[in-house]
Order: C-alpha cells, then structure tokens, then sequence
C-alpha cells in the first residue's frame, strides 16, 4: 500500500499514459487508448479517398497534373467545384478521342497544333490521356503570351511530357514559313481563342491540310462592330434589321452570324461541319463545339450561301477576304 504524501511535499510525478486524479494519484489515462484507432480511422479514411479520386480518373492519369491544373485539390482531392471541372474535361475529350485514334492510325505519329493555348490546359489533358499512352506524336501550343509559354514548358519538362512544344506566337502568324512548324498537321484545336483568333486557327488549318479541326469560338466581337456601323442603312433596307437594333442584340446575332459564316467557309473548303454544344461547361455563353472532318468534297452551295450572307448583311467589303469570296460570281476560292 503507497503511503499518503506528507504534508508540504511534492505530489508523484505522474507516469507516461497516466493523469493525477482528484487526490493527485496517477491513474491508467483512457485517452492514450483512444487515440490510437482515431488515428488509424484517420490513416484508413485518407486511403478511402484516395482510392475514390482514382476511380473516378482513367487509367494512368496523372494526379500531379491534375493538381497543377486545379482539377485536383492541393491534397489530391475531388470536390464539388473539382469534380465539375473534370467532368467537362472527359466531355471534351469524348469528342477529340475518335479523331485521334483515326490519326494514330497505321502507326502514323500524330500532330496537334492547339491555337491560343494560353496556360495549354487542353493540350497537356490531350497529351495526359492519349499521346502519352500511345507513344508517338506531338502537341504544339501556339500562345503569343511569352509568360505563359515559358510556365507551358516549365510543367511539361516537370512531367516528363516530351512531346510538347510551345511557341511564342500570335495565331495569325503560325502559317508562316518562319514560324517553322511542320508542313502538315493532322488536328488543329482552338479553345475559346477570343475574336478572329479561332478565324486564324481555321486558316491555319486549311493551310496545313488538316484532317480535322475543333473550335470553340469565343468573343465574337468583329461582325458586331460591323452590323452596329451599318444599322441605320440597313433599318431603312429591310424590317429584318430589327434582329439587331438593340445592342444586346447586335452582339448576339453577331456571334451567332460569325459562326454560321465559319462553318460554310468549312464546308466550302471541303470539310463535313457538325456543331454541338459542350454541354455543363463553365464559359455558359461560349459553349458552342465547332466540328470539322476533312472529306475533300467542296460544296458549292455552301460557298454561294456565304456571298449571300455577307452581302445580305453588307459584310463582303470587310470580311469578303477573310472568307475566301473573291468573285463577284459569289463562288470562293476554294473553288
């Protein structure tokens, strides 16, 4: 039996996973026991969600760039906001795949020039999900921002993705001979590259014989500006001006009228068009997907439909060129 301290003496110091009770005492601490399976609920619930992040990506994916991106959390996680993003990226991606398993095809080494790459966020999922499985193949980003081509680079070489390039270009002068990229390309891309930017991508494209094209337009700010300076003409013209008598409504036909004029330059250049949207994604007013297969029939009718347009609307004097409507017969010239 431990005998009661005297009076004026120090209480026992109390032992390692012990507490003093009321009487000072060392008694066995409850706690100490406790904390052992708290920490080993929290070691198994950090292992459960990383198991859940990954099955939510596809195989191979890389976290490190999916954190760099800010599609992942810091700690590697998917909230609400993160698993927003990563949805649409698998629903761009669904329409991109199938055009570049048709390139990949025969062993042929497939090349995608991504216009007005900014941060290159497009090209390194691209490059994440299937360049890098299938071993062959380039990306050019093409952004003329120099900050951002550098930061392009830094990350590639982080990931080991060495089959990227970027070039610190504006997309207008990407075709020419000194920009020295390959003579053809198989995919040209342009993600909500803003104004006449996505016009250069296309013409980009033609230049290059690509295969196949993915637009999504944004900012269509040209043919607005061009409709505003027409409108009292056109008001005195034809009741039809009514469609843009309004501002808001000037930039909404605007838009609508540049992509419309987009689409039948493709098909008169020879490509299959199908436009779509992307369906949940974050630009809510820029979601329109521009699809262009090359096929080689040049459609007549879609080159006569162009001259009508930009007649009708009093644009051939600005954007007659850019559009290919050289003649006055109303043919292009594709043709």
């Amino acid at each position: 039996m431990s005998r009661a301290a005297r009076p004026g003496s120090a209480a026992p110091a109390p032992q390692h996973g012990t507490r003093p009770d009321a009487a000072g005492t060392p008694t066995p601490d409850r706690r100490q026991g406790r904390a052992a399976p708290r920490r080993a609920a929290a070691g198994s619930a950090s292992a459960s969600a990383d198991a859940a992040v990954l099955a939510e990506l596809r195989p191979g994916q890389s976290v490190e760039l999916l954190k760099e991106l800010h599609i992942l959390t810091r700690e590697g996680r998917l909230n609400q906001d993160s698993r927003r993003k990563l949805k649409q990226v698998y629903h761009l991606y669904q329409f991109i795949e199938p055009l570049l398993q048709g390139a990949a095809q025969d062993g042929h080494a497939p090349l995608l020039a991504d216009h007005g790459a900014g941060k290159s966020y497009l090209g390194f999922i691209l490059y994440d999900l299937f360049f890098k499985t299938l071993g062959r193949g380039e990306i050019y980003g093409i952004e003329w921002r120099a900050d951002l081509v550098e930061r392009s680079r830094a990350l590639a070489n982080q990931l080991g993705f060495g089959r990227m390039q970027f070039l610190n270009l504006a997309a207008a002068d990407a075709a020419s001979v000194e920009a020295g990229l390959p003579e053809r390309f198989d995919i040209v891309t342009a993600l909500h590259a803003c104004d006449t930017a996505t016009d250069d991508a296309i013409a980009f494209g033609l230049h290059k014989r690509a295969r196949a094209m993915v637009l999504v337009p944004c900012c269509q700010a040209e043919v607005a500006a061009c409709l505003r300076q027409t409108k009292a003409l056109q008001l005195s013209r034809t009741p039809l001006a009514e469609l843009w008598r309004h501002p808001i409504h000037t930039r909404e036909l605007g838009s609508q009228l540049t992509n419309v004029l987009r689409c039948l330059h493709l098909e008169a250049s020879g490509y299959q068009v199908t436009v779509t949207e992307l369906v949940g994604w974050e630009h809510s007013l820029k979601n329109e997907l521009i699809l262009a297969r090359w096929t080689g029939q040049k459609k007549r009718s879609a080159a006569e439909r162009l001259a009508a347009i930009l007649d009708e609307f009093g644009l051939r004097q600005v954007l007659g060129a850019r559009f290919g409507v050289v003649k006055t017969d109303g043919l292009t010239a594709a043709d």
